[in-house]
């Protein structure tokens, strides 16, 4: 591939049915995109030019970026342009979480990424991984270039912890008999660990107040946890079209979330094996598996667990409610609420 400047390929925005639902969440963000955007770019020259071509495809196919939003909202301190410091730290969560998708996809053997093909379908999963292990690294080399090593030692931890809850996730798969407690360790960390790390990095670079900064941390693990079971129901009420992604990847795999786990738990031991069985050998279909989930109520419980999960996010910031920042973040509870409820979940 000729050595052609990344500056020549605009990041463009992404196209999809839930771009337009997301385009208020985003709107007082546009500048701070806009700069987000361009320093994704200028990283791709810092790649070997044999691998340039595959950051670009990467970072063209990008997603809503929650996570650097919740960096922007956490750092929020009046209209003024984003400092240079949250710019790159938006960009470090989101490099951090494009690496995990990568990665994933690979895990899933998902086809369907933003409504584009996955990197791994495109250039194989060899490649595939390895340049998710190379956006760890960058992500990496961008959080040692802070005066201290807090903002390092804090993605690097992070880093590890969602690795870790792959892993876990991975260990399980098939296991009819996880407990909710273990479903919730693993959320916290493949998810939730991300949203919290954004949150804390944009309050600690825009204040340096510990205060705000934990309670924008708690804010953020619990969204990310809302944000997962959200993902989870979608998994079963969405549709590829709409989500860009491929669904069903996780009870394909035997990797069994929330609205399975909960129906699991419903039933005898030797009912719930046969039902992993059924599932495992492709016997039930997931509309049929989607219309006994509502039979037994499941929908409702994973509506009042995702509510929950946002009350908590929303109450971790109570005693910031008048300020900007917590007005933006508060705008993303309110995002995820509207998405689940477009949902054809009940």
């Amino acid at each position: 591939m000729p050595d052609t400047p990344a500056t020549n390929h605009p990041i463009p925005p992404r196209q999809t049915a839930r771009t337009r639902a997301s385009d208020a969440l985003l709107e007082p963000l546009q500048a701070h995109i806009r700069q987000l955007d361009a320093f994704l770019l200028a990283q791709v020259n810092e790649f070997e030019p044999a691998v340039r071509h595959l950051v670009t495809y990467t970072l063209t196919h990008h997603g809503k970026r929650l996570r650097p939003a919740l960096v922007f909202y956490a750092g929020w301190t009046d209209n003024s342009p984003p400092q240079p410091e949250l710019v790159r730290a938006a960009a470090i969560v989101e490099l951090v979480h494009l690496a995990t998708l990568i990665h994933d996809d690979i895990l899933d053997n998902a086809g369907l990424r933003h409504n584009t093909p996955t990197l791994a379908t495109r250039h194989g999963p060899h490649t595939a991984v390895l340049l998710g292990d190379a956006l760890f690294a960058h992500a990496l080399t961008l959080a040692a270039s802070y005066p201290t090593t807090d903002i390092c030692h804090h993605v690097a931890t992070t880093t590890r912890q969602v690795c870790s809850g792959e892993i876990h996730q991975n260990a399980e798969s098939g296991n009819t008999r996880l407990t909710l407690g273990q479903y919730y360790r693993i959320i916290r960390l493949k998810t939730a660990e991300l949203f919290e790390l954004s949150c804390r990095l944009g309050a600690h670079l825009a204040t340096n107040d510990p205060a705000y900064t934990d309670a924008c941390a708690r804010h953020g693990r619990h969204l990310g946890t809302a944000y997962q079971i959200l993902d989870d129901i979608t998994d079963f009420a969405g549709n590829e079209t709409g989500t860009g992604k491929t669904l069903g990847t996780d009870l394909a795999n035997g990797k069994y979330t929330l609205p399975v786990l909960l129906h699991l738990g419903q039933l005898p031991a030797s009912d719930a094996t046969a039902l992993g069985n059924a599932l495992a050998q492709g016997t039930m279909t997931p509309a049929q598996l989607a219309q006994r989930l509502s039979t037994a109520g499941i929908p409702a419980q994973c509506q009042r667990i995702f509510h929950e999960e946002i009350t908590h996010a929303q109450n971790a910031l109570a005693p910031y409610a008048a300020t900007p920042a917590a007005a933006h973040l508060h705008s993303l509870t309110l995002y995820l609420h509207e998405q689940l409820h477009r949902l054809d979940f009940a």
